[in-house]
């Protein structure tokens, strides 16, 4: 009997622990990263982009050629700016302009991460570049990475923009949880849940979602139910050998190059 007691406590201890660190787990945030050169990446502009309650958001900017779209890069989770800075750097070689932002409370940016912030900085950084550039909403690709995913989908059910661009996205938070943890009531504990499932319908832009098949984060599924369930005009890419963090190992950005600039000018 005993032993069943002890198991009960252990059990909820174990529920109200993850419960109370939840953020800490889903939001790992990270370090300031150094300046662009550092990373090879010349001509690029420190911005500071300041949120509707008054973070202020580490971003770097790129003009490109005024005959191609800006991208608006929503990394995810655990990485500041710098370590996508080899990402960005493919799709300035091609000549497009790029703003890539980083959340509250990553990159050295004051604030704490929540799915509400997240929102607040996602917003923030299309505001910046419709009030500060020569770029109108059917000009912006919004690529959201694993986390950011759930910023892109939001906003896209707010605006149309010429795409949005989905890589290793996830149909919700509570999802994800009920994998991991298996016996907690994941669906009512999680805080931030970033539905993207019950979203993905309301979207109002093109669409490409890119998958690796061996993802071993964020289920493979999760990226084809979404394609399943968006009713936009809608493109995939799904990678065999791919897992989480090296879909860019088999040259991405050339799908997603060559998907924008078919549909850009149309939207």
């Amino acid at each position: 009997m005993i032993y069943i007691f002890s198991a009960i406590i252990l059990y909820f201890f174990s529920g109200l622990l993850l419960y109370l660190l939840q953020r800490r787990i889903l939001f790992n945030t990270s370090g300031k990263p150094q300046n662009p050169s550092y990373y090879g990446l010349d001509k690029i502009n420190e911005v500071q982009i300041i949120t509707q309650d008054g973070i202020s958001l580490l971003s770097w900017y790129f003009k490109g050629l005024d005959s191609k779209p800006i991208l608006i890069y929503f990394h995810g989770n655990s990485f500041d700016i710098g370590e996508r800075a080899y990402r960005i750097k493919k799709y300035i070689e091609k000549g497009f302009s790029i703003l890539l932002i980083s959340w509250r409370g990553f990159s050295g940016n004051k604030g704490k991460p929540n799915e509400k912030n997240l929102y607040l900085d996602g917003e923030a950084a299309i505001k910046w570049v419709l009030n500060n550039l020569k770029f109108q909403l059917n000009d912006l690709i919004i690529y959201g990475e694993s986390l950011g995913t759930g910023v892109a989908v939001e906003l896209g059910t707010r605006y149309k923009f010429c795409s949005i661009v989905l890589e290793a996205p996830f149909t919700s938070i509570p999802d994800i949880a009920k994998l991991r943890y298996k016996i907690f009531p994941t669906k009512f504990l999680v805080k931030d849940k970033f539905n993207n499932l019950d979203k993905i319908k309301k979207i109002k832009s093109p669409l490409l979602i890119i998958s690796g098949k061996k993802d071993e984060i964020i289920p493979h599924n999760h990226s084809q139910i979404l394609y399943n369930e968006a009713i936009v005009f809608k493109d995939s890419v799904f990678i065999d050998e791919a897992m989480h963090n090296n879909l860019y190992d088999f040259d991405i950005q050339k799908n997603v190059i060559n998907f924008n600039l078919k549909i850009w000018k149309q939207t």
